[in-house]
């Protein structure tokens, strides 16, 4: 059932029963499971009364099963990102595809003027997604491992007065890398890039130094089975000696590539190419405290370049059974 294009997926999806039947389709696969005991033995209850209505009086076309175990109810929309929400199941799954699709991204903005939601409700929406979109695969990467860090946020020298004050006395937060661009207090990122997948990982730290990267390269790599490719950056030389091997490029010698070895980290200068683009001319600003779910989105999007959007859709229905209440969103990352 996959959809090629959004407008395929538009004429397929003309009711919310539509929407839970591919809905269901997509995760289900023709064995619904139940998402409290995870018992096949459910049934779909099938409504005594044709277009029964809510308590607001509007038609209900949410389709309803029950577990023969456990014996509670529950729908395809349970324990997922979509659990709760009053949107309509037709446009999360138009948002969802178009935010699949979308290289540059899709702002809270756009989804409002577009499908007529509320701003909040649109910028909630485009977060759970986001949090579907978080890795969710093997443990650690293995192979050759391009590592490069970049500085996100906006320049002091172009803020007015009293925020550039606000902006420096941010300071002494643990999310501000003083040893960034001079005269800046922008977020540190690392991003790691396997050079055969297309594989992207990325992180905030809170400072660019050995340390810190090598907790953030612990966690993501399989350093004793990989080849590390970086930048001169010295933060890099002891972590590399527990790599098969360490090769450099010399960017302060015009040295982007070394003709020996192949060592370059061209792949992750694109990688930040594409996401500051992405991040000034889509979302104009990302606070720090959610810049942890832009960045999965960036990955995600970046890691799947090969598929198709409908596989790539396909691949992300598979992530979606996590939940994220509005409380925690606002409250942080």
């Amino acid at each position: 059932m996959a959809r090629p294009t959004i407008l395929k997926q538009v004429r397929d999806l003309q009711t919310e029963t539509d929407a839970y039947l591919f809905l269901e389709e997509q995760r289900w696969h023709g064995r619904p499971i139940c998402p409290h005991c995870h018992s096949e033995r459910v049934f779909y209850l099938t409504p005594k009364v044709e277009g029964r209505k809510t308590r607001t009086g509007k038609i209900s076309e949410r389709r309803v099963w029950k577990c023969g175990a456990c014996r509670k109810q529950f729908s395809v929309l349970t324990g997922t990102i979509f659990h709760g929400s009053k949107v309509e199941l037709r446009i999360w799954l138009m948002v969802f595809a178009e935010m699949c699709a979308s290289k540059n991204g899709m702002a809270a903005r756009e989804i409002e003027r577009k499908y007529g939601v509320a701003p909040k409700t649109a910028w909630f929406m485009a977060h759970r997604i986001r949090e579907a979109m978080k890795h969710r695969g093997p443990g650690s990467m293995v192979g050759t491992i391009v590592a490069d860090e970049t500085w996100v946020g906006g320049d002091p020298k172009r803020m007015n007065k009293s925020r550039r004050g606000d902006v420096y006395k941010l300071r002494v937060t643990p999310w501000i890398d003083k040893t960034g661009p001079a005269g800046t207090v922008k977020t540190p990122v690392l991003s790691l890039i396997n050079a055969e997948t297309g594989e992207v990982r990325s992180a905030i730290v809170p400072r660019v130094d050995g340390t810190n990267l090598r907790k953030v390269m612990s966690e993501q790599v399989d350093m004793a089975g990989s080849v590390l490719w970086t930048d001169e950056g010295s933060w890099y030389h002891r972590i590399g000696q527990e790599f098969q091997a360490h090769e450099t490029v010399n960017h302060s010698q015009d040295e982007y590539v070394d003709w020996i070895s192949g060592a370059t980290t061209n792949k992750a200068e694109n990688y930040f190419s594409q996401l500051k683009r992405s991040l000034d001319g889509t979302h104009h600003r990302v606070s720090v405290e959610h810049l942890p779910r832009y960045l999965a989105e960036f990955d995600f999007r970046y890691s799947t370049c090969k598929m198709t959007d409908a596989q790539r859709v396909d691949r992300l229905m598979g992530q979606v059974d996590r939940r994220l209440s509005y409380k925690r969103t606002k409250g942080s990352a």
